[in-house]
């Protein structure tokens, strides 16, 4: 069974809702105080066997394979992630600003807003970034034609007299 399997099957049979809303408060702290290491202390490439990168986060290599799993968008090169195991060495090269972007679009306010990342990127840069994710959702509605307005196809006739019919 695959470390991903292994996760997926940790993180979605919970059998009622305070032990999935327990599960998620324990997984959250580790992942913070994984996010937070690694920014705090500038890590561009987290490299390793996995289970030796759990040990050094001191988690679960179940959990360390959900860090991976949610860090896995925000890489500067793609990894199969059916592929890892407890034994497999990995290399995870971290585009931070794609990852800041990604924060903000899950909502995930406990890691966008962690002390780190100020040593990583800039005010300015982290509120371009915002502007860029807010440009994202929103919704720019398309002007309609009015029934009594001329064609756009170029007929000039009435909208309702000809495509509107």
């Amino acid at each position: 069974m695959s470390l991903l399997t292994q996760w997926r099957a940790l993180s979605e049979n919970l059998e009622t809702q305070e032990a999935e809303i327990k599960f998620w408060e324990e997984y959250l702290k580790v992942e913070a105080s994984i996010y937070n290491e690694i920014l705090n202390n500038k890590v561009e490439v987290v490299e390793g066997k996995v289970s030796d990168l759990a040990n050094t986060y001191n988690t679960s290599v179940e959990y360390f394979m959900g860090f991976i799993d949610g860090i896995s968008e925000s890489l500067k090169e793609d990894i199969v992630l059916e592929e890892i195991e407890a034994d497999s060495q990995i290399s995870l090269k971290i585009d931070f600003e794609k990852l800041y972007f990604n924060m903000l679009s899950v909502e995930a306010e406990w890691l966008y807003t962690l002390p780190g990342w100020e040593g990583i990127l800039s005010a300015e840069e982290r509120k371009e970034i915002e502007k860029s994710y807010k440009k994202t959702k929103t919704v720019v509605k398309e002007k309609t034609v009015g029934r009594n307005e001329p064609c756009p196809c170029g007929s000039g006739k009435k909208y309702k007299k000809c495509c509107g019919k």
